[in-house]
């Protein structure tokens, strides 16, 4: 589990929540790899964004997602487990490493929270993301 400092929730680009509680259950909007609102890459994975920096992006957008999730966890909760993520990534017609750049968000996820952290994954390929984003993710969680 990792030690650092928690990431912040984000600040919504848009007219929606970071994250919504439900009966235990925590949904995000879909992150994209910012920091202090700022996207830290931008492109195509498969032409001007490589795979390995893609895995990296992934990474921040999964802290990301997590920071939302527990913005609105409720006051007494022992913390969160993973249930599902999706990531999208905007590749190359040709780009089909789609699970090596979600294993970046895996990973980050994994370091915060040990197995606990581990969801069932999807990984899809997009033409496209907001802002001209490598990576997407978002995460439903169960508050424990």
């Amino acid at each position: 589990m990792s030690t650092e400092n928690p990431v912040a929730a984000p600040v919504p680009q848009g007219d929606y929540r970071p994250a919504l509680l439900h009966d235990g259950v925590v949904y995000t909007a879909g992150m994209t790899p910012r920091r202090d609102g700022q996207l830290v890459l931008r492109g195509v994975v498969g032409d001007t964004v490589s795979a390995q920096q893609a895995h990296g992006a992934a990474g921040v957008a999964a802290r990301n997602a997590l920071a939302a999730a527990r913005s609105v966890l409720p006051d007494g909760a022992a913390g969160l487990r993973c249930l599902r993520m999706t990531v999208y990534i905007a590749g190359t017609a040709s780009f089909h490493d789609l699970s090596a750049v979600a294993d970046g968000a895996s990973a980050a996820l994994r370091a915060e929270l040990g197995e606990a952290g581990v969801p069932v994954r999807a990984a899809i390929g997009v033409q496209a993301l907001p802002s001209g984003a490598p990576v997407e993710v978002d995460l439903i969680a169960a508050v424990v």
